[in-house]
Order: structure tokens, then C-alpha cells, then sequence
């Protein structure tokens, strides 16, 4: 007579809160499946929540109605100088958080996005920033440990700001710290040091089997981020500009004669830039195209969980149609995804706390055909 096989006392904890979670009226789609694990897709970010002391809940009601409309995951944004104490309140507001996402049937990215004041750290002492980000995953890893594996997904450190070699020998680093405790999760991490899609290409994947790698995409930049408003970028002196389009695409014209009438000839230079190739959907479909060649000579997973286009001048057209040219080269190429982000200046609905101001144009260009 054959033994029953033996099981961690972790695995049936992860089994028996799968289980659970398990109920939701709303399956998961398989579309993005490996052999080693499924990978999240059809999902947004949700920063200043759980990032932030004060951050704002999303509404039962909003997320609810999210759920219903198809997106699945949620990519939760963390930051490493709030839990980095092990303040218990502080980690039971996340695992709490992740609880009621997972109960309403989303997979939970939980990804440690630094502070700018971490981002600075990086800067002046690596090594010391590195310290932290371990001693913040030291102390989530008890809450991500108690959550279901194929619900929740660690990702190591967001845009990691350092050079490629420093980042993997940290990246090594922060994973066997999660490993000691959570031995089933999937972890996730990206390259360094903007998560790129480009920079993917030279960068090996971690020494694990189960681990899924993500990656960025923003370009052009002149576009997606036309009038940002958080810097003195040039970017944020350039306006309505389209997608698809050419050097030699009317709109384009325009707003370089505008630039060049006030002066602004290093905002001039940027847009045709990044116009030395034309913004196409064919431009869009190579660079997934080479992503999925990274990731079947790796035998690694890849997800999109980052990409964007901001609101403030663009036009709704065009907006909507790179965010479809994105998802679908992602997905042609069996690339998961979760756009940035929900209901801020890259945002898709008006409010979190509101069923209302949905933007059916955006909705349909991420979850349509």
C-alpha cells in the first residue's frame, strides 16, 4: 500500500485558503497558463492605497464592478519605508487589503515600490538601500507567506534603481529572504534599472523555478507622457501629440512649429526623437515580439506590468488606440498584463470610491477584441 505523499504544513495552508478564495463567482481566466504556475493578466494598478499611511480604500462596490467587467489582478504597490519596522498594524492593513481583493476574486501582485527618499538612498549608499529593501521583505514575507500562492505574487523591487549587476546580486538576495518563508509563491521581478521593456534582453533570469519576469512599456514617451506635470521634463511641455504617427503626420508638424516658435527647441528635438521610426501598431508588435523570444530561450514567463497613457492633453482616440496596440501585441505574444493605473492621471474611472465615470472607450480598448 502506497503512502499518502507528505505536505508542509505552508502547502496545506496555501491549499486550504485556495479553496476558500476558490468560491468566487467569477473564474480566473487560464489563457496566460505555464507549466509552473498561472500568470496573472487582465488587471491595473492600484497605488495610494496601501502604499501610503493615508491612502485612499477602493469602494466594495467599484472594485466589484471591475470584477464583473474582466479584469483579474490587481498589482498592489507597497512601500518598503512602512513596513520595513514590522509595525503589526501597518502589515495587517496589507494582508487584510490583499484578503478582501483575493475574496473578491482578483490575483494580487504585491509589488515593493520605493519612496523617492528610497530612490535617493540607492544613489548615495546602495548598499544601505539594499539593507532596507530586505528588511521590509523580512517583515511581509509573514503576511505574504499566510496568503494563498496562486493568489498572491511577490514582486521584488519596482524599476530597481542601480546598475544590472548590483540589482542581481541584490535581486538573488531578496528573493532567498521570501524563499525562507515562501517556498510556493511565484516571485516576480524586473531589470534594471527602469524595467524596460529593452532591458530585458541581457538580463538572465532569477535562479528559480517559479518566477515570472516583468517588464515596462511607455514608448514613445513624447507620447504617453505628453504634459506631465510632476517634473521639468520637456515632456511636460508637449501637447497633442497622435498615435499612430509619422514625422510627416500633419498634428506632428504642428506641434513642432508651435515648440520651435517659442523656443523650446529641446522638446523639439525630443518628439523627433523618438519619431526616427514611426509610432505604429507594427512598431508596438517587434519589441513584444522580442520579449517572447527572451522568454522561450529562458523557459521564463514574462509579464507587462506597467503601460500607460496619461490623460491631460492627449486625445481620447488615440490614447485608447495605443493602449489597444500594446495589450494586444502583449497578448499575441502570451505576455500577461496590468495597466498603469486605475483612477489617477494614467487612469481609466473618475474616482475609486464611485461606480460612475467609468471610460468605456479605455474599458473596451483593454478587456475588448
Amino acid at each position: 500500500m502506497t503512502s499518502p505523499p507528505r505536505v508542509s504544513r505552508r502547502h496545506a495552508l496555501a491549499l486550504t485558503a485556495g479553496a476558500l478564495f476558490a468560491t468566487t463567482p467569477l473564474p480566473r481566466s487560464a489563457a496566460l497558463a505555464t507549466a509552473g504556475a498561472r500568470v496573472p493578466s487582465r488587471g491595473f494598478n492600484l497605488p495610494g492605497w496601501l502604499d501610503r499611511d493615508d491612502g485612499s480604500a477602493p469602494g466594495a462596490a467599484t472594485l466589484e464592478k471591475l470584477r464583473q467587467a474582466g479584469f483579474e489582478t490587481i498589482r498592489l504597490p507597497v512601500n518598503a519605508d512602512l513596513v520595513s519596522s514590522g509595525d503589526p498594524a501597518t502589515l495587517r492593513r496589507i494582508q487584510n487589503g490583499i484578503r478582501d481583493l483575493a475574496g473578491l476574486g482578483f490575483s494580487v501582485l504585491l509589488d515593493m515600490h520605493p519612496s523617492g527618499e528610497l530612490v535617493a538612498a540607492f544613489r548615495s549608499d546602495p548598499g544601505a538601500a539594499g539593507t532596507r529593501v530586505l528588511q521590509a521583505w523580512t517583515a511581509l514575507r509573514v503576511v505574504v507567506a499566510d496568503l494563498p500562492a496562486d493568489w498572491v505574487y511577490p514582486e521584488l523591487l519596482n524599476e530597481p534603481p542601480m546598475e544590472r549587476t548590483n540589482w542581481l546580486a541584490l535581486r538573488e538576495r531578496i528573493a532567498a529572504t521570501l524563499r525562507a518563508s515562501c517556498p510556493l509563491h511565484t516571485l516576480v521581478w524586473g531589470p534594471a534599472r527602469f524595467q524596460g521593456i529593452w532591458e530585458i534582453a541581457d538580463t538572465p533570469p532569477l535562479a528559480d523555478d517559479n518566477q515570472i519576469a516583468a517588464v515596462h512599456y511607455y514608448a514613445p514617451m513624447a507620447f504617453t507622457h505628453q504634459c506631465e506635470s510632476w517634473d521639468t521634463s520637456p515632456l511636460a511641455r508637449i501637447a497633442n501629440l497622435p498615435f499612430p504617427a509619422t514625422r510627416e503626420t500633419p498634428v506632428v508638424g504642428q506641434v513642432l512649429a508651435k515648440l520651435r516658435a517659442a523656443g523650446d527647441e529641446e522638446a523639439a528635438k525630443l518628439v523627433e526623437d523618438e519619431l526616427s521610426a514611426p509610432w505604429t501598431e507594427a512598431r508596438i508588435a517587434s519589441d513584444f515580439a522580442d520579449v517572447a523570444r527572451w522568454s522561450a530561450t529562458h523557459g521564463c514567463p514574462v509579464m507587462l506590468n506597467e503601460f500607460g497613457v496619461l490623460n491631460f492633453c492627449v486625445d481620447a482616440e488615440s490614447r485608447a488606440s495605443w493602449v489597444r496596440a500594446v495589450r494586444k501585441a502583449a497578448e499575441a505574444n502570451h505576455v500577461a498584463w496590468t495597466y498603469w493605473e486605475l483612477d489617477q492621471g494614467f487612469g481609466f474611472i473618475r474616482s475609486r470610491q464611485s461606480v460612475e465615470g467609468f471610460d468605456g472607450s479605455m474599458i473596451a480598448a483593454l478587456l475588448g477584441s
